[in-house]
């Protein structure tokens, strides 16, 4: 996903006590003179000169106390209305302190003179002296420590009224001087007195021919429907009648309405423009868009017409457990956007998936064919970044292809145009349950559902199945923005907000709360229309730790009620796994248990396992020095002689730990999975340390997801090219990256590929390409085009830091592989892929299954650094097979490995790789006498024992 941007360099200077809000953030930091001394505040990745000293506070929140000193600011939300009759109150009362609720129903309420103004209803309220009652705590724990103000019981009938309006806590002192007016915020509130709104059916439904068109809009004053015969139209104003019970705004229209476009009209207090704005906005829960999502687009999906050929009776690939499930991730623009045998107008959009015979359909085809079982789609729903329409998406004004391979002349052209180009990852949600226009040939209204619905089922015709990126932790935009939509509806209720009622931006935008009770609802419904209505196979939740873990506990229970007789698909063979890291505000448990990599042990549900990637690729993804080495880019046993490696001994270190995570990944990374750890102790997958958590943490194997690359930060190819020796060859690099991808498909668990790394992809060092445009992502499925290396410098915004290491690599044409390296490194990974599909040992179901057939034998104090070996007990599993045993050299040398328990066995190189596209594979042997193996340099040998 893409990352928040980056401020400017400022020096700042203050010669008294101040908070100073850094332009273009939401970091404050405090400047106390008296300290007399320069440093320096960290706001995002920059570093901010500052006179004096400084701290930095939480990012959006302003930490002074109410009650302190005089707090008048209305633009504020410190109080928070978390049920009917108690809201929360940041600090305790001093003596005499009142405390009262103001209402305005038609809004006005400012601060004249240090009082307040306009008209207004003032209900008082209580100090409950013992605060928050333990399940208030409970539910809200970041505001365990406030204070409790209660209504008296009379004034709760008013309740849903005054929540229509402005609504402000002020706090006096024993004289009656207003000390504190701050603003509230409601969502709490909104959940306690509306809880049936989350039985509601919300958007465009169908009674037959019918339709009924239904919001949820609790705090709005009026909400009017205008229905458009098309986009450019006049509206027609139509009554919607409010039920007070849920807050659900309603109207049942007539068969004609099917077809037409509509907006709400949505009349309600706006925080964040302190008055009543009356809004024109979109459907939330929108199943169609006009172009460019001006208009929303009355359609039943359930309507024959928008149904390809073949939809209803679509056969699809068998579902495989998440164990048995290799995915390929894959956006749809790059797929198709450089694929000349797919026509031009089809280029980058989901009809390029329709056409078994062109390049990319024939690729899927034999990754299905060898092994892959799911296409990773990221972001295909409707986002807010690109124009829709083909003619309106602008074009780098440069020849690219002429430019130097290491200048930065690329770079700044794309970047001219990369906010009105076609090209984005798409991780800006805009409407989260209609297909995004600007992958359809034609993007006005229902149209794009059909031709969604056509990708589906081509994918599936290829052998695979499809997984779908949702992004439902976080918005485009907020406030009156015209790319806000949940926010116009309900102000200051679908989003997260800080102490202060600020939106909490953690994620990279506005973060959303699937917390609250619709947010939440909002998740499951929308995962739910994506699977019953489009047939989709999975989803992957992007930073998935910023959902409670409940919500998506909510989803998995929603899909598993699916099945193919009622709804046309089998809910519990959809696949569902996420990002589970752990920070922002929610981190450690903040808010609510989260759906972090830890906390998910046992759902069944996956996460992305960092633990094996760092370890196999080097480093992190956050370095300053790329050039850090991992097993699999010669860490010790092929060194690039970078100091940040450290010493020989430092080197030999760090792989051998190395050694061990990549050992729990390859078992699943089970946190209870025994086995001998290169310092020869006996340990669990949890005692295993990854930067100071534990290494292990599932609980069955299925839920980790394994990877070594992945849209985020440098494809594998890129890393590598950082981290290898720079006199590497291109086979050998070749070797290296088919080594690195081995781990993410013979281990235990889910397999995950950035689609196309199996051909070398590069982005041409590009750590983050959510912006870059085509000329650094698109897919060269043609090897005459290249694999992307040296393209030009990657762009300056993300990257600038590493053009020093980039710039001589870019220039070096020995490291822009040939077709028959591409090719090589192609049919290696199909041979992976075979190689996991022919044995029932690599997708063991349960932890107790891999505890007694997964071990890695040579284990302990006399283990061979970069070499590692696993074998796999199969007896007993239905397969061919007595045993398996796979050996990782990472070395440049060949290696011997010697098993003395088979001594005299009959063990023979893989079938599939006696005939192995590498003939240096062939010539891998096993003596028998000794229980002897000998595989060659920078290899991954598979043998079995008959």
């Amino acid at each position: 996903m893409k990352p928040p941007p980056i401020p400017r360099k400022a020096l700042l200077t203050l010669a008294s006590l101040a908070t100073l809000t850094l332009a273009g953030t939401n970091t404050f930091v405090h400047i106390d003179p008296s300290a007399g001394t320069d440093v320096l505040a960290m706001a995002g990745t920059e570093q901010w000169a500052v006179d004096h000293s400084a701290t930095l506070l939480t990012a959006g929140e302003d930490q002074s106390e109410p009650g302190t000193t005089t707090d008048l600011d209305l633009t504020r939300q410190k109080a928070h209305w978390i049920d009917r009759g108690t809201l929360a109150w940041p600090t305790g009362p001093p003596g005499g302190t009142t405390y009262a609720l103001v209402a305005a129903a038609s809004g006005g309420v400012t601060i004249v003179d240090g009082e307040l103004a306009g008209t207004y209803r003032t209900v008082p309220l209580r100090v409950r002296h013992h605060g928050l009652t333990k399940a208030q705590r409970e539910r809200f724990p970041h505001l365990a420590a406030y204070q409790a103000l209660v209504l008296d019981r009379k004034h709760l009938a008013g309740v849903p009224a005054a929540l229509r309006g402005q609504l402000v806590v002020t706090e006096r002192d024993t004289d009656g001087t207003l000390r504190v007016a701050t603003g509230v915020q409601v969502p709490g509130v909104l959940d306690d007195i509306y809880a049936p709104a989350t039985r509601a059916r919300l958007g465009p439904t169908f009674a037959g021919a019918v339709p009924t068109l239904a919001v949820w809009a609790p705090t709005a004053r009026t909400v009017t429907l205008e229905l458009f015969d098309t986009p450019t139209a006049r509206p027609r104003p139509v009554t919607m009648s409010r039920d007070d019970r849920t807050g659900v705004w309603s109207v049942r229209g007539t068969p004609s309405w099917t077809g037409k476009y509509y907006r709400y009209r949505v009349e309600a207090w706006q925080p964040a423009e302190q008055q009543m704005v009356t809004a024109a906005v979109t459907d939330p829960y929108s199943l169609a868009l006009a172009p460019d999502s001006t208009h929303s687009q009355i359609v039943d999906l359930a309507d024959p017409r928008l149904a390809p050929p073949g939809w209803t009776n679509l056969r699809k690939p068998a579902a495989v457990p998440a164990t048995k499930a290799q995915i390929s991730e894959l956006s749809v623009r790059d797929f198709s956007i450089a694929d000349s045998t797919v026509p031009a107008e089809r280029r980058g959009t989901f009809r390029a998936f329709t056409d078994p015979v062109t390049a990319g359909m024939r690729h899927l085809k034999a990754l299905g064919d060898a092994g892959t079982t799911h296409l990773h789609l990221l972001p295909a729903f409707d986002f807010a970044t690109i124009p829709e329409r083909r003619a309106d998406q602008q074009q780098p004004p440069c020849d690219l292809a002429a430019l130097p391979p290491d200048s930065d002349e690329q770079q700044r052209c794309v970047a001219a145009v990369a906010d009105t180009d076609g090209y984005n990852w798409g991780y800006d949600p805009l409407h989260y349950t209609v297909p995004e226009g600007g992958y359809a040939v034609n993007p006005a209204g229902a149209a794009r559902t059909t031709e969604f619905r056509r990708m589906v089922a081509g994918v599936n015709g290829a052998g695979l199945r499809v997984v779908l990126d949702v992004v439902y932790n976080h918005t485009s935009a907020t406030g009156t923005d015209p790319k806000s939509v949940l926010d116009q509806v309900v102000p200051g209720y679908y989003h997260r907000l800080l102490a202060d009622g600020s939106v909490a931006t953690s994620t990279c935008c506005a973060n959303t709360a699937p917390e609250h009770a619709m947010m939440g609802k909002l998740v499951v419904d929308s995962v739910v229309t994506w699977a019953k209505e489009y047939k989709v196979d999975g989803f992957r939740f992007d930073l998935m730790g910023h959902h409670p873990k409940a919500n998506m506990l909510a989803v998995r229970a929603a899909l598993d009620e699916l099945t193919v007789a009622r709804d046309g698909v089998d809910g519990r063979g959809i696949l569902l796994y996420g990002e589970g890291w752990n920070f922002g505000e929610v981190a450690d448990g903040a808010r609510f248990v989260q759906a972090t990599q830890a906390n998910m042990a046992g759902t069944g549900i996956g996460t992305f396992n960092d633990r094996l990637r760092d370890a196999v690729r080097g480093g992190g993804p956050f370095d300053a020095n790329p050039r850090q080495q991992g097993f699999a880019s010669g860490l010790f046993t092929d060194p690039n002689n970078d100091p940040v490696n450290g010493s020989t001994a430092q080197q030999r270190a760090r792989l051998l730990h190395q050694h061990d995570l990549i050992k729990v990944g390859l078992s699943g990374n089970l946190r209870g999975y025994r086995f001998t750890n290169t310092a020869g102790e006996q340990v669990t997958g949890a005692q295993v340390d990854y930067n100071g958590s534990p290494a292990g943490y599932t609980a069955a194997p299925g839920e980790s997801v394994t990877y070594v690359d992945a849209h985020d930060n440098e494809i594998l190819y890129d890393a590598l090219a950082y981290k290898l020796p720079a006199d590497t060859t291109a086979v050998d690099r070749a070797r290296m990256q088919v080594l690195a991808l081995g781990t993410a498909v013979l281990g235990q668990g889910t397999g995950f590929v950035t689609a196309g790394t199996e051909r070398l992809r590069s982005k041409s060092l590009d750590r983050n390409s959510y912006n870059s445009g085509d000329w650094f992502n698109q897919i060269r499925w043609e090897c005459a085009q290249g694999n992307g290396f040296g393209v030009g410098l990657p762009p300056e915004s993300d990257n600038k830091d590493k053009w020093p290491y980039a710039r001589p690599l870019l220039a070096d044409p020995g490291l822009v592989p040939g077709c028959a390296t591409m090719d090589l490194a192609e049919a290696r990974f199909a041979e992976l892929l075979r190689i996991r599909s022919s044995s029932p040992v690599f997708g063991l179901r349960t932890a107790e299954q891999v505890q007694r057939r997964v071990a890695f034998p040579l284990s302990g104090r006399t283990e061979q650094p970069g070499v590692l070996t696993m074998t796999l007990d199969s007896r007993g599993l239905g397969g061919p097979w007595k045993s398996v045993t796979v050996i990782f050299n990472a070395t440049p040398q060949p290696a011997t490995q010697q098993l003395i328990d088979l001594r005299g066995a009959d063990v023979t190189l893989h079938p599939v790789l006696r005939t192995s596209a590498d003939e240096l594979l062939r010539t891998s042997s096993f003596a028998a006498d000794s229980g002897t193996f000998t595989v060659p340099a920078r290899s991954l040998t598979v043998f079995v024992q008959r």
